[in-house]
């Protein structure tokens, strides 16, 4: 597998990588809490600005942005806006959604945007939106990585449909493919393990699985052996069911590598 490099980070080598969020509704609110992470073990920052209350007002999202960006110098920043069909806080247009993640790759303040890649569908068998792709390849056009997501907030798909959904990822340009699904049951939690083993074997990228909610927790820290190579946790406030604070996280992860690699 191909690893990712972002500024001192490796994705898909060493031990899987924390990523923490941000979902704060103010600036100041924003700087404050990156400032707070800055003391903590995060690989990785996540803005999840669909909390953003100038989330569509270019000139301020670029103008936090660059803030952000000098709060945090040299953590990879992931920036996301999660609308509510996905569990997110906004419901915008095609049009407002691209315009806003093009004007964060151009600025060149974020590492990573993600990107919903199925915009509208429902069928985890179905290839990434058209619409999705294309916004993609404007992404790596202005020098930005890609992570392609997926989220099912009720239940979890077969897990024949989670290798799908990731691979279409892939085809369609995603750098690191994401599903995240809530359980019912322990099969399920299984299912994404299972899902994420097979997706491995075939894959050239780093990609992230989640199992979210209290039961699907140990999804969060199995990541050596489903091949996961970030996973989300919290520094208090969370932003999915299920996230454990990031020093306990990335304590756990780390002893579970040692461990992995001295076996």
């Amino acid at each position: 597998m191909n690893t990712l490099k972002i500024k001192g980070v490796e994705l898909g080598a060493g031990v899987p990588k924390t990523i923490v969020p941000i979902v704060a509704k103010t600036k100041a609110d924003i700087l404050a809490k990156a400032e707070e992470i800055t003391h903590l073990p995060a690989d990785l920052v996540e803005w999840r600005a669909d909390f953003y209350e100038d989330l569509f007002n270019t000139p301020k999202l670029l103008e936090t942005v660059k803030d952000l960006r000098g709060v945090l110098k040299e953590i990879p920043i992931l920036f996301t806006i999660r609308t509510k069909p996905e569990g997110g806080e906004v419901a915008p247009t095609f049009a407002d959604y691209q315009a806003a993640n093009k004007a964060i790759a151009q600025s060149g303040y974020a590492d990573l945007v993600d990107v919903e890649m199925f915009w509208g569908n429902t069928d985890w068998n179905a290839n990434a939106s058209n619409y999705s792709a294309k916004l993609v390849e404007e992404i790596h056009k202005a020098g930005c990585l890609v992570v392609g997501s997926r989220h099912n907030f009720s239940a979890t798909p077969a897990s024949s449909e989670i290798v799908t959904t990731l691979k279409n990822q892939k085809a369609a340009g995603a750098d690191v493919p994401k599903a995240a699904v809530m359980p019912k049951s322990k099969d399920d939690v299984l299912a994404v393990i299972s899902a994420s083993v097979e997706f491995g074997k075939v894959t050239d990228r780093p990609f992230l699985t989640i199992s979210m909610g209290p039961l699907g927790m140990m999804s969060r820290v199995a990541c050596e052996l489903s091949g996961s190579c970030m996973t989300f946790g919290a520094a208090g406030q969370a932003s999915a069911p299920g996230q454990i604070q990031v020093g306990e996280l990335k304590d756990m992860l780390t002893k579970i590598h040692n461990a992995q690699a001295g076996a």
